[in-house]
């Protein structure tokens, strides 16, 4: 049973710097998908926005299709109040108990997460600082969303660069946690307080409580980005994404089961490869 419920974790990326369409080329690429989602891509003004967006919903259906072997056109993703995808329930979603995903882009990458049991978030930062501030200025904006203890680590890092770190580590685990129970930007997150040991063994404390039931990694990607993944317990669910799962409640052995499936590293892939998936899609003859 374990390995078939291997089969549902996948952890894929794409680098987009890399992928630079035409106007014709975009266009092919958007067209594989269904229509009703076109205007989440083209409501975005600059051109790599439209990327990620194009990507990230690429991502889903590809993914849906190659792990739950359901038919592009019978795919349905919506999304919660809060903003997380889902996937409406199919008869082939049937073959993993709580099948479920999480996607996130920042800089160069867009990424999906899969977990065929526990819930799955998913973050990626680029480390780097954003704006014409200084480094000390910009993380200063986000101070009320880390615990006493985070905030003396990030602040006493080191140099700019240390610090930087240390703030993007914190800050992408904590919304890897709260993007994977569903809960939009309204959790309070200086509740949510991390440790490790050198950023292993990442558990998580809420509001003084230490969590046993989630586990957290973090990778280093290139370019000065890092994308953290959370796997954790379905009952910590916002409600409104409860109620787009088939389960909240487990017997231990098959919540065991789905909580120490082996987490794999994450695996490239291009929006070619992507949409060579698709029936009929004409992209294909383009490379």
């Amino acid at each position: 049973m374990e390995m078939e419920m291997e089969k549902g974790v996948k952890r894929w990326l794409v680098n987009i710097s890399q992928w630079n369409p035409t106007p014709n080329e975009f266009s092919i690429a958007m067209s594989v998908l269904p229509q009703e989602q076109h205007s989440s891509i083209t409501r975005f003004t600059k051109t790599e926005d439209q990327k990620r967006a194009l990507v990230s919903r690429l991502l889903q259906y590809a993914l849906v299709h190659e792990v739950l072997e359901i038919p592009f056109e019978e795919i349905i993703i919506n999304r919660t109040p809060e903003g997380k995808p889902y996937l409406e329930s199919h008869k082939n979603s049937m073959k993993f108990p709580n099948f479920n995903f999480n996607v996130s882009h920042h800089g160069d990458y867009v990424a999906i997460a899969s977990e065929p049991i526990c819930l799955v978030g998913l973050d990626i930062v680029c480390c780097v600082n954003p704006g014409k501030e200084t480094v000390s200025e910009f993380i200063r904006n986000f101070s009320s969303y880390f615990s006493s203890s985070e905030w003396e680590k990030i602040v006493n890092a080191g140099s700019d660069d240390h610090v930087l770190d240390v703030f993007f580590r914190n800050w992408c685990l904590k919304e890897a946690f709260v993007k994977a129970l569903g809960t939009g930007v309204g959790y309070k997150l200086d509740y949510v307080e991390f440790q490790h040991k050198d950023w292993a063994d990442i558990y998580v404390k809420v509001d003084g409580d230490t969590l046993k039931d989630w586990n957290f990694w973090l990778f280093e990607l290139q370019g000065k980005h890092r994308v953290a993944v959370a796997r954790g317990h379905p009952r910590m669910a916002a409600e409104s994404y409860k109620k787009t799962l088939k389960r909240t409640h487990f017997d231990s052995d098959l919540y065991k089961l789905g909580f120490h499936l082996p987490n794999p590293r994450f695996l490239s892939r291009t929006v070619e490869e992507l949409c060579a998936l698709f029936p009929l899609c004409s992209y294909k003859t383009l490379i």
